[in-house]
């Protein structure tokens, strides 16, 4: 599904010539609107009298009730009502009186991105419609914090693409498309107070996946899903057996012994008997750690190189295996670790919403990390901002890692920049940091684990469009029901000491979940660990990771030193945070040379 949206005015109107589409859908003037190309049973109108509402998704809604209000509504701001009540994922437009609005959802599995072509503001729900427009050219200071690790770079950086003059959308944010051509982002949506239950969080969370999975099964429709082992994946996979789907699963073994993942996903599998489910080889090629964009992948990642990157062999073979048993939508858990587990900034929360109780769990954390209680005092009484944290990392990015029995319980994860990266390239990541910070108006919540969390499921959510992006063509999308707006807003209101009740693993997805999925899978108190796959795979792929340090494109740009990643990739060192600038490094690299500079379709009225 790809799609620009355009303003109510001759300018806008004059662009989608330059928009070869399937489909279009008009303003009520008569000047088009909605152009590009979708499933159309993803896309719902509704109409009341000139005013115009489409949504291109996953969704459910009481068509005459939304018809009713859209008649009421005196702009384009009380769709709000409307909006905040919708299950599933997908993308939400209005045209009203020359006005259009335009939102994705919160984690940005659906995002808005923007760029001023001829002079007006065009949206799109891709990158690719606009570098077609404008013919963005590269940032290489965007590029280079890409290079963070882990992760890459923290939010609100995170959100930004690699091309200059092309923007994304807020999280929590609409975009107003008015009669001149001009834009403004408006934030409608903020995270609601954290008042719960875990008994009511759980109902509420409860509620919202079955109705997350009720806007995806249909009967004509075979779903694959991970089956991973681990309690988000399992709960999915039972989530959507009690929907009526026609299911296949898809279970990847791990190569560390010690890994208990494939054990808990043959329980699951012999308990749901109607699935046909896959077991697959730890050792096969595509399960370990790649080369990142290889030729196949050519202009697959508009948007900028991923973290993941090493990961697509894994991608394209599931997508492939998946569309074989005729799914066209595949179900993956990411999200569950940000809703359900604990954040760094868990145990910050804690002391404050619950002095005692919390504490005491803090002093648990404390003993299982093995901080000290000078260091763990220091972390908890720190009362920084988050824009004065965001630029004390700045500070700290060509630092060594910090020790990991130190805790950290700052707004911020603190990402390093690989010690081969060049002085210039650490400066000017530096300088991008601590513009955001003075720039940033403030955190995604009021509290830092509320506010890691949504960071965290932004890039999660960037991680499942990209996904689609790389796998666009193959007739099957990666999913994530566990990022819908409904399915965070009921999980993040729940208290934070209800969330990380003493002693259990996950209560509330448990709770929310238990009579759907058997009490027997819901006993896993752990994770399963995967460094072992990417130390095969560097050891299995030097030779080809080797190639990407001759003639070093990201070298050409002075960000790294080439000699010093070789060395590198010949000795990664024995810890799997070694790993990591290494993986994000060649997925910049191999970036670089799959993604040339476009070209716009017509550059005389566009500069």
């Amino acid at each position: 599904m790809e799609f620009v949206v355009l303003p109510d005015c001759p300018a806008g109107a004059r662009l989608a010539a330059d928009l070869p589409a399937t489909h279009r859908i008009d303003h009520a003037s008569g000047r088009p609107w909605i152009v590009g190309d979708w499933p159309q049973d993803e896309v719902t109108m509704v109409e009341a009298g000139p005013r115009r509402m489409v949504l291109l998704g996953h969704t459910r809604l009481d068509e005459a009730a939304t018809v009713a209000a859209l008649g009421r509504m005196r702009s384009p701001h009380d769709v709000d009502t409307i909006a905040s009540r919708l299950p599933g994922l997908f993308h939400l437009t209005v045209s009203m009186d020359c006005r259009t609005r335009v939102q994705g959802s919160v984690a940005g599995v659906r995002q808005v991105f923007t760029a001023v072509v001829g002079g007006v503001t065009v949206a799109a729900s891709g990158m690719e419609p606009l570098l077609r427009l404008t013919g963005a050219s590269l940032d290489e200071t965007v590029l280079a914090a890409r290079l963070l690790a882990p992760g890459g770079a923290p939010w609100p950086l995170s959100l930004r693409p690699v091309r200059r003059g092309i923007d994304a959308l807020g999280a929590g944010h609409w975009l107003q498309l008015d009669a001149d051509g001009r834009s403004r982002q408006i934030r409608w949506w903020n995270l609601p107070e954290a008042s719960l239950s875990l008994a009511e969080g759980a109902e509420a969370v409860r509620s919202a996946l079955s109705e997350a999975l009720a806007t995806r099964v249909r009967p004509d429709r075979t779903i694959s899903a991970d089956l991973s082992g681990g309690l988000d994946s399992t709960s999915l996979c039972f989530l959507a057996d009690a929907a009526g789907a026609d299911l296949v699963t898809y279970h990847v073994m791990p190569l560390d012994s010690a890994n208990e993942d494939t054990a808990w996903a043959r329980k699951a599998a012999a308990m749901l008997p109607r699935a046909r489910h896959h077991m697959l080889s730890s050792d096969r090629a595509e399960n370990l750690l790649d080369v990142g964009y290889t030729a196949e992948y050519a202009n697959a990642a508009p948007e900028g190189p991923s973290t993941w990157a090493s990961g697509l062999a894994h991608i394209q073979d599931l997508a492939k295996r998946a569309t074989a048993e005729g799914a066209s939508l595949h179900l993956t858990g990411f999200g569950g670790d940000e809703l359900f587990g604990r954040m760094p900034a868990g145990a910050w929360s804690l002391a404050r919403a619950h002095p005692v109780s919390g504490l005491k769990l803090v002093n648990r954390y404390r003993l299982a990390n093995r901080w000290s209680w000078g260091a763990t005092v220091r972390a908890l009484t720190d009362r920084s901002t988050f824009a004065q944290n965001l630029a004390a990392v700045a500070a700290r990015i060509s630092a060594p890692p910090p020790p990991i029995n130190e805790p950290d319980f700052g707004w911020v994860f603190a990402p390093r920049m690989p010690s081969w990266a060049t002085p210039d390239a650490v400066a000017a990541v530096r300088k991008l940091l601590t513009t955001a910070a003075a720039e940033t108006p403030g955190p995604l919540d009021a509290d830092r684990a509320r506010h890691q969390a949504l960071a965290s499921i932004v890039f999660e959510g960037k991680t499942v469009r990209q996904v689609n992006t790389a796998v666009a063509g193959t007739g099957i999308v990666w999913d994530a029901p566990l990022l819908d707006d409904r399915v965070l807003e009921a999980a993040l209101s729940t208290q934070v000491d209800q969330r990380l009740a003493a002693g259990r693993f996950k209560p509330l997805l448990t709770s929310a979940v238990r009579g759907i999925v058997p009490a027997d899978i819901l006993d896993r108190r752990d994770k399963g660990e995967f460094s072992a796959e990417a130390f095969r795979g560097i050891a299995r792929n030097r030779a080809r990771l080797l190639e990407l340090c001759e003639d070093s494109h990201l070298a050409r740009l002075g960000l790294i030193d080439p000699a010093a990643f070789r060395s590198a990739v010949l000795n990664p060192g024995p810890m799997s945070h070694h790993l990591q600038p290494i993986e994000t490094t060649v997925a910049c690299e191999s970036w670089l040379r799959t993604h040339p500079q476009p070209h716009p379709q017509d550059t005389g009225e566009r500069k």
